[in-house]
């Protein structure tokens, strides 16, 4: 019998992949976009606020399941007040966490061991679960925003919308250690 292949490189690459294409959107958007609001949705939610949001779910996940374990939750952005710089710091520091989190589930066979504050209980803790609900979660809100963007007649720059499947491309960043982001250079 083969010994089990290590699936380390693989799932953190996966994650830092997934980072740079959530990160590349949201520095592309065009300033004009970040407050531009959901239609019909009240209370008013913008593309600062969804942006934001994937930022605060990060951190509250590892509040949850890390701090148990030495993993420090960033503290959350302001929904409503968060400059782009910010949050791409703030997603920079979040991803980070996450990736702790896939490194302590790896480290335990596997499994991110189940912490006293993780009550919901909804989502299995080994690390394939783990990373592809992250990674459902952040296209989703990726999803929507593309979507704000075209309902609001604000067409995204190419780059921009074909960044979103440049997984070869930021594979191959998040392997050699890379990140294209580079929040000094974000607007607003």
């Amino acid at each position: 019998m083969a010994p089990a292949a290590d699936l380390r490189p693989t799932i953190l690459t996966a994650w830092r992949t997934n980072c740079l294409v959530t990160a590349g959107l949201i520095e592309g958007l065009p300033a004009t976009l970040w407050d531009g609001a959901m239609p019909g949705i009240v209370p008013r939610r913008t593309v600062r606020t969804m942006a934001a949001h994937l930022h605060n779910a990060r951190s509250r996940w590892i509040r949850t399941l890390g701090t148990e374990f030495g993993i420090a939750a960033p503290p959350l952005v302001d929904l409503r007040r968060v400059t782009r710089r910010g949050l791409l710091a703030g997603l920079k520091r979040s991803g980070q966490g996450i990736e702790a989190l896939l490194e302590l589930g790896l480290a335990s066979g596997g499994e991110i061991p189940a912490a006293k504050a993780y009550v919901w209980r909804n989502l299995p803790l080994d690390v394939g679960h783990v990373l592809a609900y992250f990674v459902a979660h952040e296209a989703h809100h990726r999803g929507q925003i593309v979507m704000v963007a075209r309902q609001l007649g604000a067409r995204l720059p190419r780059a921009v919308t074909d960044g979103l499947w440049q997984f070869a491309a930021r594979a191959r960043e998040s392997a050699a250690g890379r990140s294209r982001i580079s929040p000094g250079k974000a607007r607003s």
